[in-house]
C-alpha cells in the first residue's frame, strides 16, 4: 500500500518557490532539498517535490508544460476549516500568488484556489463530510 506520496512540480526559480511556500507557511524536508530540489511538506507523508527545469526534464521524455497557456494539475489539499481557507489564501495573496477564481461553498464543501509563482493551480479547501449530500441530491 502507499505510505508517502511525491507530486513533482518543475520550477523556474527554486529560492522563489520556496520562499513563496514559507511565507504562507510550509516547512521543507531538507533530506529532499538540495539545489536542484525542495522537498515541500504538505502533511506526513505528503509532499511536493519542487523541481528545478533541468532536475525535472530528467526524469521526463516530454516538454514542461508552459503554465501561462495551459494547465497541467490541481494540486488540492484540506485544511481543518473554513476559516483556515481564508487566512492561508490572505498569506498566499501577501507572498505574490494569484488568486485562481472566485471562491466556492457548497455548503458542506468551501474552497478557494491560486497560481503559485510558477504558474501551477493550487487549491485549499475544506469539507465536512457529515454536512454533505446523499449521491442523488449531488447530481
Amino acid at each position: 500500500m502507499v505510505t508517502n506520496i511525491f507530486v513533482n512540480l518543475p520550477v523556474k526559480n527554486l529560492t522563489v518557490s520556496m520562499d513563496f511556500f514559507k511565507k504562507i507557511g510550509f516547512t521543507f524536508n531538507e533530506q529532499f532539498t538540495d539545489e536542484t530540489a525542495a522537498g515541500l511538506v504538505l502533511s506526513e507523508g505528503h509532499y511536493v517535490m519542487l523541481l528545478t527545469h533541468e532536475k525535472f526534464n530528467s526524469f521526463v521524455k516530454k516538454e514542461i508544460a508552459d503554465t501561462s497557456k495551459v494547465i497541467e494539475s490541481i494540486t488540492a489539499f484540506q485544511v481543518e476549516s473554513h476559516e483556515e481557507v481564508d487566512t492561508l489564501m490572505e498569506k498566499v495573496l501577501e507572498a505574490g500568488g494569484k488568486e485562481q477564481r472566485d471562491p466556492y461553498d457548497y455548503g458542506f464543501m468551501y474552497g478557494r484556489a491560486f497560481y503559485d509563482p510558477d504558474g501551477h493551480t493550487w487549491e485549499v479547501f475544506f469539507m465536512d463530510i457529515s454536512k454533505m449530500p446523499e449521491k442523488e441530491e449531488l447530481q
